[in-house]
């Protein structure tokens, strides 16, 4: 318990020195800033409250704390700035987004916790939230228009000069990115072909992205933008960015197999 308050307090010291925060912003940015950061902590406190009664297993507990920590310092950090300028900055915080934060989450857990603190009409709207988790390939395609919506230049540049269509657009990445992996990590035995699929879609379509990307001859996201950065951007997707896909297939491949072996085993 020490530990997770020391991390609080951290967060909480390193604060002004982060480039999108409510204590260094103005305007609409500090408002913006503000409520983000407001709903992560509501979101953490609401989890360690709800530990104290519904006690997870201590190294989803900590896989739980240290994502709260990634969150922050991804969506209010110095990256955010960075990522208004730099094709391959915006880029390196929606991976942190897509392929870091959001299987983590999955892996962590949290809904016993949530509900404990959320009441009962809580628990309903958790449990009608992840209902969708029941269908991978359907979080699949989710997930997917959201990506390829937002890389639509229009819509990506909307998102880079509006701090609330910029809260928006990592909202759509973080909801439907936990649904997808939590489908997939968390797949039923009859489910987890689907699981497969839904991996092996999202890796091909994300690849052709990257590529699309890497492969363009003039930069997509204005002329102010680098072209050399936004092909930095597509290889970060398309390589380093199927890489959590490929080893989550494998896994998934992996535990089907034994599902498989030891059915055949009792039969």
């Amino acid at each position: 318990m020490f530990i997770i308050h020391i991390l609080f307090i951290s967060v909480l010291w390193a604060a002004p020195a982060w480039a999108h925060n409510p204590i260094t912003s103005e305007g609409q940015d500090a408002v913006a800033a503000g409520l983000t950061a407001a709903v992560v902590f509501a979101f953490w406190i609401l989890y360690w409250l709800g530990a104290r009664h519904a006690t997870p297993t201590p190294w989803r507990r900590w896989v739980f704390h240290i994502t709260a920590v990634i969150t922050l310092f991804t969506i209010l950090g110095p990256l955010d700035e960075w990522a208004e300028h730099s094709s391959a900055a915006h880029m390196t915080q929606h991976m942190f987004m897509m392929v870091i934060i959001a299987p983590a989450f999955a892996l962590a857990r949290p809904l016993p916790q949530l509900y404990r603190e959320c009441g009962r009409y809580g628990k309903w709207l958790w449990k009608s939230a992840f209902k969708i988790t029941q269908y991978p390939m359907v979080c699949a395609y989710v997930h997917g228009f959201m990506i390829w919506f937002w890389h639509i230049p229009a819509f990506y540049m909307l998102a880079v000069e509006n701090p609330w269509v910029h809260i928006f657009e990592h909202a759509c990445f973080l909801v439907t990115a936990v649904w997808f992996w939590w489908a997939c990590l968390h797949a039923f035995t009859r489910k987890v072909p689907y699981a497969l699929l839904a991996l092996l879609l999202t890796l091909m379509h994300t690849g052709f992205l990257g590529a699309l990307l890497t492969f363009a001859k003039e930069p997509l996201y204005g002329e102010s933008r680098d072209l050399a950065d936004q092909q930095l951007a597509g290889l970060l997707m398309w390589v380093l960015g199927g890489i959590p896909y490929i080893t989550a297939a494998m896994w998934a491949g992996h535990r089907w197999y034994r599902q498989l072996q030891r059915r055949f085993i009792d039969n």
